[in-house]
């Protein structure tokens, strides 16, 4: 079974449809015993990295993602992968998951670019595989770090686009608006979960 964390951040509807567009039913859940038995989670989300940690520490959920994160077939979507990090500076800078090291800062004010960054954009690999274009929504990026495997440029800033870390897989664009290009990582990803 495939959960669907929901925390209050997630664009959930559209995550789903793109799983069933590859024949997976999910499970969208709140509750950490459902994600706690889940055979593997996605953790989406859209919006603010201070909320969204006040909402997974009310809801229990904390332990529970830390635990599927290092245990099970795990894929972060945005700012699912954003709070997955050891901090962000966003609302004045919050303490985030942990499970990844580094940061999550601002986009600079860059005459020529706006901030959010919106819209399609490569993500350039670490030669396993060639460059591809994603959607992406967001103000905030993540350090590169030891577990980047995708970099993307805007505004003169080259950030984590793409994190693996065991059977953790985290992406900042939206693989559900990506089209053809996002449906084959959400089927890789099954895929690597089910032979793993």
């Amino acid at each position: 079974m495939t959960a669907v964390v929901d925390y209050g951040a997630g664009n959930l509807t559209s995550v789903k449809y793109a799983f069933a567009a590859l024949g997976e039913a999910v499970e969208v859940t709140s509750s950490p015993a459902v994600v706690a038995r889940a055979e593997r989670v996605v953790f989406p989300g859209v919006g603010a990295a201070k909320s969204a940690m006040e909402n997974l520490k009310s809801l229990g959920l904390v332990d529970a993602v830390r635990e599927a994160a290092a245990t099970r077939p795990f894929l972060g979507i945005c700012l699912g992968m954003q709070i997955l990090f050891e901090r962000s500076d966003e609302d004045g800078g919050v303490d985030t998951l942990g499970v990844i090291p580094g940061r999550v800062r601002r986009f600079p004010d860059v005459e020529g670019f706006k901030v959010p960054h919106m819209g399609w954009n490569s993500v350039t690999g670490n030669g396993e595989r060639e460059s591809r274009e994603y959607y992406f929504v967001h103000s905030y990026c993540a350090d590169i770090c030891e577990f980047t495997t995708g970099v993307t440029e805007y505004a003169g800033v080259k950030f984590t686009s793409e994190v693996r870390k065991g059977r953790l897989v985290a992406c900042q664009f939206h693989p559900e608006k990506s089209g053809r290009a996002g449906l084959g990582l959400l089927k890789e990803f099954l895929e690597c979960s089910r032979s793993a």
